[in-house]
């Protein structure tokens, strides 16, 4: 039997890991990987897991109210995107454990991000903007660790490395209306990404 490296999506396209095109998923196929990829290693002081479909739309949500000029549609839908290639692979790798993985693990990661910059037609970070992206994607990591998986302040600090501050409003609470930093379920994590990622992408036209 010769070696598979593709994986069947619920679409029931055919996804090849380590030759993948950009026609090879569905919109509703990377919102669903992505809403059924958990963050922190799937460790959650909720009932549910924090899923990178929910951590996406707050890293977009919170960059959009600090900026000082508004994004472009391209610019939101590559902040909503930023972690678009765990969703086809599923699987979130905490930061400690990727030197053991190897440089295999960092090519192949690489090479799911460039299909998926050409697929949607994303634009190249500048050095500015990518630093204004990991502010806020560190502010929201920080928050998460304290209000979703359980960490302390002093041990987001001290164990983590983080020093952004703990933010304590939720980017999302108020325009979903669900408890601030509960993990969504998901299904409703699917759906708010892909409604998310569709009208972005309808403003680019």
């Amino acid at each position: 039997m010769a070696d598979r490296a593709w994986v069947r999506l619920p679409s029931g396209r055919r996804l090849d890991l380590l030759a993948p095109t950009p026609f090879d998923w569905t919109d509703a196929d990377l919102a669903t990987g992505l809403a059924r990829t958990f963050r922190w290693g799937g460790h959650s002081a909720w009932p549910e897991p924090l899923s990178v479909a929910q951590h996406s739309l707050s890293v977009l949500a919170l960059r959009r109210t600090r900026t000082r000029h508004r994004l472009a549609p391209a610019q939101e839908l590559r902040e909503l995107l930023h972690d678009a290639d765990e969703g086809l692979i599923n699987f979130d790798c905490i930061s400690p454990l990727k030197p053991f993985l190897g440089p295999g693990f960092a090519e192949l990661q690489a090479r799911l991000s460039g299909v998926i910059a050409t697929r949607y037609r994303l634009p190249s970070w500048t050095p500015e903007e990518k630093r204004a992206h990991k502010v806020v994607d560190i502010a929201v990591a920080a928050a998460e660790a304290v209000h979703v998986v359980g960490w302390t302040a002093t041990e987001v600090r001290e164990t983590l490395g983080i020093r952004a501050a703990v933010m304590a409003r939720d980017p999302l609470a108020v325009r979903y209306g669900d408890a601030p930093w509960r993990p969504w379920a998901p299904d409703a994590a699917a759906q708010r990404f892909l409604e998310e990622l569709t009208a972005l992408q309808a403003r680019i036209g």
